[in-house]
């Protein structure tokens, strides 16, 4: 579940090292990560960070901090953070692969894939394709069921992950189905206006059930253990791995709060994972998968320097080329998760504490990183070249 909405423009603040640095960069990814750590746990309100890095195939990571204040417990490799809407590239990949084995074209009308008729989503010649759930261009409102709309326009109320918790107690795909009744597209054209959408994520793992008569979660446990050897990243937990749950804050709330409740179908916010499985994601991403290069081809270009792929904010910068992020945000946990093909680069940072200021404070930590992989690059482009004997 996103928390603030996606800037048009500017995207590509991080990467191209818009803002100075306080001091020189590092000349080495060790280094610039304890900055990048020191900075998160110094600022107001975060109680911990864990980042990891790949860069040009080398793997770097990291966990500073107290998961509690006071209570001297550091977040570790073992440890479970709720990663929010990082879910719905997930989504999106598996997406890609039914997409690669012919299960499902951009341009079907979802509705050939629901249970009942909706014809708020096919009527007077305004069918919503699949590809309009994968760019946010469908119209369909944010979150069901509606009145969850209302409450997250005040997200940093004490009460929001109360609130958020009866909204959802007992809320499945069959309340679902009977709240998609209720809606009403917007009255924008299809295809063209970003409006970000969880709605549309669960329809994702609805069709993907459709197609390969699985279940969701079956589904993508399955895919991430055979393709990136994730086998720590799960939508639900069991009794077992419950106690590694890393606990998290809401706002300026200094009593952690709870996790996020269950969405139907969970595609659209509710996977948990630990950092060396994202790591692992985080290769998969730069490899040469061939559902992943399908998940990665823009979709929709909204802006000179930003496009939508399955799920995907692309930024576009002279130097660096493409880059891929995207941002995760729960009433306890918030995260981003960047791909620099150009720079085999891929960056993931999480904090357990979820605000309006948390995602400009990872965005700030970041920027040791990405000036320090600007040292290095050019550190790489002026030696020369080795020479065969």
């Amino acid at each position: 579940m996103k928390t603030r909405g996606l800037v048009l423009t500017g995207l590509t603040l991080l990467l191209a090292v818009c803002l100075p640095a306080a001091s020189a960069p590092a000349t080495d990814l060790p280094t610039a990560l304890e900055a990048a750590a020191a900075k998160m746990i110094a600022t107001p309100l975060l109680h911990s960070t864990s980042i990891g890095v790949i860069y040009r195939g080398k793997e770097f990571r990291i966990h500073r901090g107290e998961l509690e204040t006071g209570k001297g417990q550091a977040p570790d490799d073992t440890t479970i953070y709720e990663i929010g809407s990082l879910s719905k590239t997930f989504a999106g990949l598996l997406l890609a692969q039914a997409v690669l084995d012919g299960k499902v074209s951009l341009d079907d009308e979802v509705q050939r894939y629901l249970p009942d008729d909706y014809p708020a989503l096919h009527e007077k010649g305004r069918a919503v394709l699949v590809r309009h759930l994968l760019t946010h261009t469908s119209t369909l409102p944010g979150m069901l069921p509606l009145p969850v709309n209302t409450l997250l326009d005040d997200f940093t109320a004490h009460s929001t992950p109360a609130r958020l918790n009866m909204a959802y107690a007992g809320y499945d795909q069959k309340a679902f189905w009977r709240d998609l009744h209720q809606v009403r597209l917007g009255q924008g054209p299809l295809g063209k206006d970003y409006a970000y959408s969880s709605v549309g994520t669960e329809l994702v793992a609805h069709i993907l059930e459709t197609v390969y008569q699985r279940d969701y979660e079956a589904l993508l446990k399955d895919y991430l253990a055979r393709h990136a050897g994730m086998r720590d990243t799960r939508l639900r937990l069991d009794a077992a791995a419950l106690p590694r749950l890393a606990p998290g804050y809401h706002s300026d709330n200094p009593v952690a709060t709870t996790p996020m409740p269950q969405l139907p179908w969970g595609a659209a916010g509710n996977l948990k994972s630990t950092l060396p499985d994202m790591l692992r994601y985080l290769r998969l991403q730069l490899g040469t998968d061939a559902a992943v290069r399908i998940s990665h081809q823009p979709l929709l270009r909204f802006a000179d320097d930003f496009s939508i792929a399955y799920f995907w904010n692309i930024g576009q910068d002279r130097q660096l080329g493409s880059f891929y992020r995207h941002h995760g945000g729960v009433p306890r946990a918030q995260s981003y998760l960047y791909l620099v093909p150009k720079y085999e680069l891929g960056v993931f940072i999480i904090t357990n504490q979820s605000g309006a200021d948390t995602a400009r404070a990872m965005e700030a930590a970041l920027e040791d990183v990405f000036d320090t992989v600007e040292v290095l690059e050019r550190q790489r482009a002026a030696a020369p070249a080795a020479r065969p004997d």
